[in-house]
């Protein structure tokens, strides 16, 4: 069983800057895909960026393109997201989830594990 623990959430003026990162147990954190995904209140939850096992491709949501960045460093398990020019509309509880398989997929049912969730919460 595979644990996924995010960090980094909390609460930022429009046009600032946060860092998530979400931790991975487990041996085999380097041969999976992982991604991150979002849901406002109310709303469904959706895909906002994703990297391959190897950290050689990555896709992002259309909304997110040029102010998010996803990342990984299989040597320590983990995987981040650099969210920069947040706006309030990024307002929701962000989840890290894990695929089993190598490429990168954004289909929330894609995807095999999901951590708790960190709360962004972004001000105007």
């Amino acid at each position: 069983q595979v644990q996924l623990v995010e960090s980094g959430g909390g609460l930022v003026m429009a046009g600032g800057s946060l860092r998530l990162s979400c931790a991975a147990s487990g041996r085999t954190f380097a041969r999976y895909a992982m991604g991150w995904f979002r849901q406002a209140p109310g709303k469904e939850r959706e895909f906002v960026a994703a990297i391959s096992a190897s950290g050689g491709v990555t896709t992002n949501t259309d909304s997110v393109k040029g102010r998010f960045t996803i990342s990984r460093d299989n040597a320590k398990n983990t995987v981040y997201l650099q969210m920069n020019s947040l706006k309030p509309e990024d307002t929701a509880i962000y989840y890290c989830a894990q695929a089993l398989r190598s490429t990168a997929p954004m289909a929330v049912g894609a995807y095999d594990y999901w951590g708790q969730g960190t709360q962004v919460t972004v001000s105007s």
